[in-house]
């Protein structure tokens, strides 16, 4: 997530408020600073389930963002102002004005997620601190939120509309939620100064082979085509794209550099192309793509 300025004491990161104390601590206080409101009461079930969560998300960001704890019977004016009807109903402040809001208790993905929107809703630091942001967009990604990182990303360019990172990071996540159509959108608009960036081309080559797996064969058959006639190099080629679809990118690699050995100029190179297409969309350490390099340089200087 976004840091801003190092750890900040706990005290200084969450407290509970009055309804007299809500001006200073909320509406003047966001004036440098995001603050989460947590409106909650103490006959709430889920309040009681909420708070220590959102407290373990708040102090995670390091004094990106602070928080503040309402009790709603002891603050009914605020509460009705704010048109609070359930609790627990937590809003985020940004330079005296609400920005982002949630009710009920949110599993700590989620509440991560709406963090990092706030922090870069907010703009954070011009030091490097959006960087934080993406990784934080990254893990959600990685974990399954496509949702919550395409929100975050968005939120990012928001602040930084060049940061080929984030614009990677959305249009993986469209891909991620099978929204091709949108992905491809979102890489046609990137600016100019960032549409060959490695990121970028990353991003596109991921889309690329998104686009090849909605058309992918059935692998059975194409396999049992190549075991039949391994000079079948179509059914190689396609065996390949099916098998990389199915998540196995290491076997699809194994494929076309068998291919490329079989005949490296067949149908104008295309096993070679497909291998750079793939070692693009992999991240540069990836082993698939660091071992896949190796053996097709061995096959091409053999």
């Amino acid at each position: 997530m976004l840091e801003l300025g190092g750890a900040a004491p706990a005290a200084d990161l969450i407290k509970d408020i009055s309804e007299a104390e809500f001006m200073a601590e909320v509406v003047e206080a966001s004036q440098q600073i995001p603050v989460i409101v947590d409106f909650w009461a103490p006959w709430c079930g889920p309040c009681k389930q909420l708070i220590p969560a959102l407290e373990a998300a708040v102090t995670e960001a390091r004094g990106a963002v602070k928080m503040v704890k309402v009790n709603v019977d002891e603050a009914q004016m605020i509460a009705g102002q704010l048109r609070i009807q359930s609790v627990p109903t937590v809003y985020a402040f940004w330079q005296g004005q609400p920005i982002d809001g949630f009710q009920g208790a949110l599993p700590g993905s989620e509440l991560k997620a709406f963090i990092d929107r706030v922090v870069a809703a907010s703009g954070g630091d011009s030091s490097g601190g959006l960087d934080d942001a993406i990784a934080a967009a990254e893990e959600m990604l990685d974990e399954g939120a496509a949702s919550d990182a395409a929100q975050t990303f968005a939120a990012i360019l928001g602040e930084d509309p060049a940061n080929a990172k984030a614009y990677a990071g959305l249009v993986r996540a469209h891909l991620a939620m099978d929204d091709l159509e949108q992905a491809e959108a979102i890489l046609n608009g990137a600016p100019a100064e960032i549409a060959t960036s490695p990121e970028l081309e990353a991003a596109f080559a991921q889309l690329e082979l998104a686009k090849q797996a909605s058309d992918a064969g059935p692998i059975a058959e194409l396999r049992a085509q190549v075991e039949a006639d391994p000079n079948n190099h179509q059914a190689r080629f396609d065996l390949a794209q099916a098998i990389y679809a199915s998540g196995d990118g290491e076997t699809a690699v194994n494929e076309l550099l068998e291919l490329f050995r079989r005949d490296r100029e067949w149908n104008d190179g295309a096993a070679k192309a497909q291998l750079f297409t793939i070692f693009e969309a992999l991240k540069p350490e990836d082993p698939v793509a660091l071992n896949g390099r190796r053996k097709l340089s061995s096959l091409i200087f053999a």
